[in-house]
């Protein structure tokens, strides 16, 4: 197990200061008949390349520890999960390694997520450190980034939490292997592809939304933010996602303040309706 462990490291550890070399890594986990799975997570990938944010420390500019880090932990479980299924010995590390060992052996959906959001909340927890030491704004977009991932899972693993009514879209909307996935998961869509944000603060990246992401944002998911993290901690097996949320707002290295996540006012009567139109019933 240590051999597999430390060969997983070293596949990382070579790629770490190359943006073609991190990609490079990142898509050679998608061969065969799970190739298609891989689309949404190399389209993130290629976001944080083109921001800069996983350009090595002497870089110019630097990127961030942050997201460094936390795609250095994706790579790293799924490097491990390859090498076990390819006959290393041993067992998983971690819950997410294990967790893509049952995505290679069962491909589906639901794997997929279970196995990445695995991964990338891992990386959070072990990187909050590291977050306070980002900007305000870029916290704030962390938080949006992990809602945004958390809510295309239960799209497809929980749609009438996701939908409502509307849950037999679910599995079409969340796969991961589509394109409409790309309105929940590109943050390009909301968000300036720099780094850092400079003076910017949370209400202005608000502010600078388009009308389908912010009505996405504020007037389906707002609303199930609770039962949508209970549904993370319990499918992931990860129960420090509910340190993620308070008092019904995310709070991941950011102070639980309710009104961050009520949107702008010119927009309330939009996401209202929205809101109803999505709503949970019991």
């Amino acid at each position: 197990m240590i051999d597999t462990v430390r060969a997983a490291d070293a596949r990382v550890r070579d790629v770490a200061d190359g943006a073609a070399g991190r990609l490079r890594l990142a898509a050679e986990f998608y061969v065969g008949d799970r190739a298609r799975y891989g689309r949404a997570e190399l389209s993130f990938l290629r976001w944080e390349i083109a921001r800069g944010v996983l350009n090595p420390p002497g870089g110019d500019p630097p990127g961030s520890p942050w997201w460094r880090a936390v795609n250095d932990r994706l790579l790293r479980d799924k490097a491990e999960a390859a090498l076990l299924d390819d006959g290393h010995r041993g067992e998983p590390s971690s819950n997410g390694v294990r967790l893509w060992g049952e995505f290679l052996r069962g491909p589906s959906p639901a794997a997929w997520y279970r196995a990445h959001n695995a991964s990338v909340v891992a990386g959070y927890l072990d990187g909050e450190a590291l977050a306070l030491a980002e900007l305000p704004a870029e916290r704030f977009m962390m938080n949006v980034a992990l809602v945004r991932v958390l809510y295309a899972h239960a799209l497809v693993a929980r749609p009438r939490l996701a939908l409502g009514a509307f849950a037999p879209l679910g599995g079409l909307l969340g796969d991961p292997r589509g394109g409409s996935v790309g309105f929940f998961l590109d943050l390009r869509r909301a968000f300036p592809e720099r780094y850092p944000l400079g003076d910017l603060l949370a209400g202005d990246l608000v502010a600078a939304e388009g009308l389908l992401p912010r009505v996405l944002d504020y007037g389906v998911i707002v609303p199930r933010l609770v039962p949508l993290y209970e549904f993370a901690a319990e499918s992931l097996g990860l129960p420090g996602v509910e340190g993620l949320i308070s008092d019904g707002a995310p709070c991941y290295a950011w102070p639980a303040r309710r009104a961050d996540w009520h949107g702008p006012s010119a927009l309330r009567l939009t996401t209202r309706l929205t809101a109803y139109a999505v709503r949970m019933r019991a």
